[in-house]
């Protein structure tokens, strides 16, 4: 296990005297956080693998009493993570071209350029919409609210899909400190309209990363859904 661990932070901490490894081309790729895959913003490390996040990825990690790696699953002291600051250091050194326009930008602005870039605008609009593999066999009954697109609670700007209004509300809305009613939740048949998330966007990173559409049958109630849940995972071992 010792030497597991030192070959992954070695891997991960080494950098050729010339510069980065994979020249220009990899460059975004190896200074992304594994955890929300854009390049690192406010970088910390985990002292016992060397591994790297940005610090708000690493959050709920640190909120649980024995914390593993997200990585490679080792545990580690959440006292002994510190600031990355080689990491931002080369972030303001470095520049890679942006992946939609093709500028070359320093990798700690790339977050606000790719945020406001045209190209990088058009291809996301061009990606295709999520499918489940196996379409659900229950219709959404018409008489519910709209569970496909949702409002920011922040500003208001509407139509925006479940991923879409992660991605919005992390690019725009990352410091607000307003207390908010999460729109997905609300939407639900269990939902509380009233409640306030007291951190919002960490409701969202933890809560809504999958469809309820793919997963949910609106027609039964949460107990309901729960013996259906464990029928079905009893059926299946």
């Amino acid at each position: 296990m010792a030497m597991f661990r030192s070959l992954v932070a070695s891997a991960q901490q080494r950098q050729p005297p010339g510069g980065p490894a994979g020249g220009d081309s990899g460059l975004e790729a190896q200074y992304s956080c594994p955890i929300c895959l854009e390049v690192y913003h406010r970088p910390v490390a985990i002292g016992s693998c060397g591994h790297t996040f940005c610090g708000e990825c690493l959050q709920p990690c640190l909120q649980v009493p024995s914390p593993l790696c997200p990585l490679c699953r080792l545990p580690f002291d959440p006292k002994k993570v510190d600031k990355a600051a080689q990491v931002e250091k080369q972030l303001s050194s470095y520049k890679a071209p942006c992946r939609g326009c093709n500028k070359k930008v320093t990798l700690a602005k790339m977050r606000v350029h790719v945020s406001s870039c045209m190209k990088v605008q058009e291809q996301m609009a061009n990606c295709p919409k999520f499918v489940p593999v196996v379409p659900t066999s229950q219709p959404i009954p018409s008489s519910v609210p709209n569970r496909s697109t949702f409002a920011c609670p922040y500003c208001g700007a509407r139509n925006l899909d479940q991923q879409e209004l992660v991605k919005h509300c992390v690019d725009n809305h990352r410091s607000d400190p307003n207390r908010v009613v999460c729109p997905i939740c609300s939407a639900m048949p269990w939902g509380d309209p009233s409640y306030k998330s007291a951190n919002f966007l960490q409701h969202l990173l933890h809560r809504h990363k999958f469809s309820y559409d793919t997963f949910v049958d609106y027609s039964i109630d949460e107990e309901a859904a729960f013996q259906a849940a464990l029928a079905l995972s009893l059926s299946e071992n």
